[in-house]
């Protein structure tokens, strides 16, 4: 029965293909995660009285030492792309800036956009949304750092002809 739910092995290959040429392989996700949540919009109560309404845009703030990273995903009007702008910060060094930090922006759906910082530490790209929106950049000791934006706008709703 557990064999039905089991993916192509095509797809398992081009999967480990990937992972492994991010250097990504063998890293989990957990409470040893490099990665801390600071601040997320939609964790934030509504009003009271409100009514639940699909919202195109989301603020979240990371730490992921010796960076902070703040992200906005916003979708785009008329269709379904996003567009992720952040800004990169090194904690350690504030006369530092993280320009020209190089950021991989991935839908894993098999389209990855390639972003540099500006001499501000910002970022802005593009990607249609897939729903499993990953950002990649490497930080100190060469370690990539992962961030997972999964479902980063919840369920938008369809747009209407």
């Amino acid at each position: 029965m557990e064999a039905i739910y089991q993916p192509p092995d095509s797809a398992v290959r081009h999967a480990k293909a990937a992972f492994a040429a991010a250097g990504l392989t063998g890293q989990r996700k957990g409470a040893g995660s490099r990665v801390k949540v600071l601040f997320d919009s939609f964790l934030q109560p509504v009003f009271e009285g409100a009514r639940s309404a699909g919202t195109t845009t989301r603020q979240m703030l990371y730490r992921a030492d010796p960076f902070q990273i703040d992200v906005q995903v916003e979708a785009k009007p008329g269709g379904s792309r996003i567009v992720v702008t952040g800004q990169l910060l090194d904690l350690s060094n504030p006369e530092i800036i993280a320009r020209e930090t190089r950021i991989l922006l991935s839908n894993m759906r098999g389209q990855v956009v390639h972003i540099v910082a500006n001499e501000f530490g910002e970022f802005s790209g593009e990607v249609d949304n897939s729903g499993d929106l990953r950002m990649t950049f490497v930080g100190p000791g060469g370690k990539p750092i992962v961030i997972s934006l999964r479902d980063a706008l919840g369920h938008l709703p369809e747009e209407k002809a």
